[in-house]
């Protein structure tokens, strides 16, 4: 792992100290930012989003996804945890809490807005922070690319269809037309420009090219746009979040409880079916991660940069790292009880 990797929580945890501070102190400042927008796209938070998306997508081989069938198995509860029980869960979690347990500390008018955010925040699995994840539990790498790349695939025909049928189902309006806008910038869009350049960076030099041009170049772009896009969101919410630090906590909730349940869970069955470790600990770890730069955009897009749909996917953000870092710590933990297999012998990693 390199320096920032190492030392991701630190990076994130000042970037919104910065951001929360100058978004308090200079309000004037982000409300001309959070203006600046063509079709309800704010242009610096998209212009940061690419920045960001575009090199961890060239990390993607979509051959990959010919490789699938190697672990079906662990692919299976993959995509079954993704596809079919996370972003469901969440809404099920914030019907709960959002509109009956916490509901009384939260503004009536704001409700629907942070349901969207937790339902966006859940609708996408992880793309690039699950390879930092995976390699901390040892996963097998083919296996990790393999599941992403199936989940990116989908993700390009399925995101806006999830995502518009939770939302009626939880009464909230869907604009549609900004829907498919943010699904053709955010996800079509940059992973056609990654395949492209991707192609071409093999063609000209081979993997080691491709390696030495994410390290060199397009690492250090994106991981600065990740910090200048934490300090622009955090500075969007700057005041809501030092008025009302309640808020907070509370939709922390069932952000915390989803991420335990559905990589337990995804941990659990790839047990019983007699998955290898290295395979479900990558399992796992997607079923619990979001792509939480889709679901900022996506966010900002449909509700606005100072919504309460662009600060529960913020929230997301502020809690995802310190989290899956903990999963990650507890599928090593409990390597030796993992491959004690209640069924069937294990099939072997890679």
């Amino acid at each position: 792992m390199g320096l920032f990797e190492r030392y991701l929580t630190i990076w994130v945890g000042l970037c919104i100290v910065a951001g929360t501070v100058l978004g308090y102190a200079i309000p004037d400042a982000f409300e001309v930012l959070g203006r600046t927008e063509v079709a309800k796209v704010n242009l610096p938070v998209a212009v940061l989003i690419w920045m960001m998306i575009i090199p961890m997508l060239l990390k993607v081989d979509f051959s990959a996804m010919g490789q699938v069938g190697r672990h079906w198995r662990g692919m299976g509860v993959t995509l079954f945890v993704n596809w079919a029980v996370k972003p469901f869960s969440m809404a099920l979690l914030g019907y709960v809490f959002l509109r009956h347990a916490f509901a009384d500390f939260l503004p009536p008018d704001e409700i629907d807005s942070y349901m969207a955010g937790l339902i966006l925040l859940a609708a996408a699995p992880c793309t690039a922070m699950v390879f930092v994840w995976s390699n901390l539990c040892r996963g097998d790498p083919n296996f990790t690319l393999s599941q992403v790349a199936l989940n990116d695939a989908i993700m390009v025909v399925g995101f806006a269809p999830l995502v518009g049928l939770l939302l009626g189902l939880s009464s909230i309006a869907v604009p549609w037309d900004t829907l498919a806008l943010s699904v053709g910038l955010y996800i079509i869009v940059p992973v056609a420009i990654a395949v492209v350049v991707r192609r071409r960076l093999l063609a000209r030099g081979g993997q080691g090219r491709l390696e030495r041009v994410l390290k060199a170049r397009l690492g250090p772009v994106s991981m600065a746009a990740l910090l200048a896009t934490l300090v622009l969101l955090f500075g969007f919410q700057g005041r809501q979040i030092v008025s009302q630090p309640l808020i907070i906590l509370i939709l922390a909730v069932p952000i915390l409880i989803q991420v335990y349940f559905n990589s337990g869970l995804a941990y659990l069955l790839n047990r019983r079916l007699g998955v290898a470790h290295c395979v479900a600990g990558p399992s796992a770890l997607i079923g619990a991660s979001n792509f939480f730069e889709l679901a900022v955009a996506t966010a900002v897009a449909l509700f606005g940069v100072q919504s309460g749909a662009a600060l529960a996917t913020v929230v997301g953000v502020l809690i995802e790292v310190p989290v899956m870092l903990s999963v990650v710590g507890i599928v090593n933990r409990t390597r030796q009880w993992y491959e004690r297999t209640p069924q069937r012998a294990q099939e072997p990693c890679a």
